[in-house]
């Protein structure tokens, strides 16, 4: 029998193609929504307005933009995961090699258009991808029956309108088509399976993988306030959004055609829901040639306790296949940055955050999620060739605390996990802003 395939949603393709994302921020929460940001660490992120990318950000802030903007960037992301073992109870996956990497390298790409409706109204579209994971290890390593493999893809569709309330208030508003696709590849076992038919080494061998997809609506609004010429607030919410995903999960290996015999290999389903976020930011100029910003950001995170998977067809319909205990927290993000304008052509910007991580602990870290509170120092510069155009490059390092894993699925057959791993990630971005 072949295993069976989830089938893609045409735009899929073109939305989810391309880019390949590895998580960086906190949970799995792709912040990289432009690379203009990225040097002040995302600071003043929804005060800013400086190009079509606040379409995002804070759609109110398209008031503050030309006629037409448009802006097009992309922004490539590298993790490292290094784990190294302190005992793991994981049978035959317990001779594997130690210090098994599960980070990886992506490119999260994103565009947005800004025009000019009427003097008060504006409308816009942003393309992107507000939320991402991938973490890969060489097989076999100790955890590989928790996870080999785990992707999760998003595609977002955000029309949004702006309204010049005043010459003090903007409000924006949005709606968000979105499309996920998640993919989960683990061994199958570390012990012995059928009632010791399929011994722990064929079991250990054995992969098995897990897809599933769905698209969903959320909304999003804003509002921009000048509270004086030198400064503005700028308040922004996006909601959560609810998954009821569909898919198959199929048998490879050794014993892949005996466990696609007994009937394991069905069709599967879950329900999620991402998580809200507020931000609250500030922009303040200075002196002529120096601006602050601050950030200050809630994500919702509670929203996902557990993740149970579940059997939708065959004779054990409706019972639960596998669960996921990731038992988030909300968590904070905190942020400044400066901007320096330092000759007509060339801003150069600095930004510094501390991300909070939605993990509450050892026990609940997963090794497909190895996440902990991380410290951005990020630096960036905008040149601007003429009076319409501006070319934005940023670079951040994320200092991420080394993150304690005690993770007991023994019950389940798939070990205790237990060591500590070693975080980090690299960002660059780059984006291309017009307005006319």
């Amino acid at each position: 029998m072949q295993p069976t395939h989830t089938r893609l949603h045409p735009l899929s393709f073109v939305l989810l193609g391309l880019w390949a994302g590895a998580s960086h921020g906190a949970g799995f929460q792709l912040l990289e929504q432009n690379a203009s940001g990225l040097g002040n660490a995302y600071a003043g992120s929804a005060a800013v307005a400086e190009n079509a990318s606040t379409v995002y950000f804070n759609p109110a802030g398209m008031t503050e933009l030309a006629e037409r903007s448009f802006s097009v960037g992309a922004t490539s992301i590298h993790t490292r995961y290094v784990f190294h073992d302190q005992g793991s109870s994981v049978g035959a996956l317990g001779s594997a090699p130690d210090g098994a990497n599960g980070g990886a390298t992506g490119a999260l790409p994103n565009a947005y258009l800004s025009w000019a409706f009427s003097p008060e109204l504006r409308l816009g579209l942003g393309i992107g991808a507000p939320f991402g994971l991938k973490t890969e290890y060489n097989n076999p390593w100790q955890g590989g029956a928790q996870s080999v493999r785990f992707e999760i893809k998003t595609a977002n569709l955000n029309p949004s309108a702006a309204w010049k309330v005043n010459e003090q208030l903007s409000l924006g508003a949005g709606i968000n088509w979105q499309r996920l696709e998640a993919e989960y590849t683990r061994d199958v076992a570390v012990v012995p399976l059928a009632g010791g038919l399929i011994p722990a080494s064929a079991a250990a061998g054995t992969t098995t993988r897990l897809q599933l997809e769905g698209e969903s609506w959320g909304w999003n609004a804003g509002l921009l306030y000048k509270l004086s010429p030198a400064t503005r607030i700028g308040v922004a919410y996006r909601s959560e959004i609810h998954y009821h995903l569909r898919g198959d999960n199929a048998f490879f290996g050794p014993a892949g055609s005996a466990l696609t015999s007994f009937g394991l290999a069905t069709n599967q389903k879950a329900t999620l829901s991402l998580p809200d976020t507020f931000t609250l930011s500030l922009e303040h100029q200075l002196k002529s040639d120096w601006t602050l910003l601050g950030d200050l950001s809630r994500t919702g995170w509670s929203s996902i306790p557990k993740l149970d998977i579940i059997r939708s067809s065959g004779s054990s319909a409706g019972s639960i296949s596998q669960t996921l205990h990731t038992d988030f927290r909300d968590s904070w993000r905190a942020a400044l940055g400066l901007t320096q304008q330092y000759n007509p052509s060339i801003r150069l910007k600095y930004g510094i955050a501390y991300d909070q991580t939605p993990v509450k602990g050892a026990s609940t870290r997963l090794v497909s999620l190895p996440d902990n509170n991380r410290v951005w120092l990020a630096l960036g510069g905008q040149w601007k060739p003429d009076a319409q155009s501006s070319v934005d490059l940023g670079i951040a390092r994320l200092f991420i605390a080394d993150a304690r894993i005690d993770n007991n699925q023994l019950t389940d057959g798939r070990g205790r996990v237990t060591g500590n791993y070693q975080d980090s990630a690299w960002l660059f971005g780059l984006q291309y802003s017009r307005a006319f």
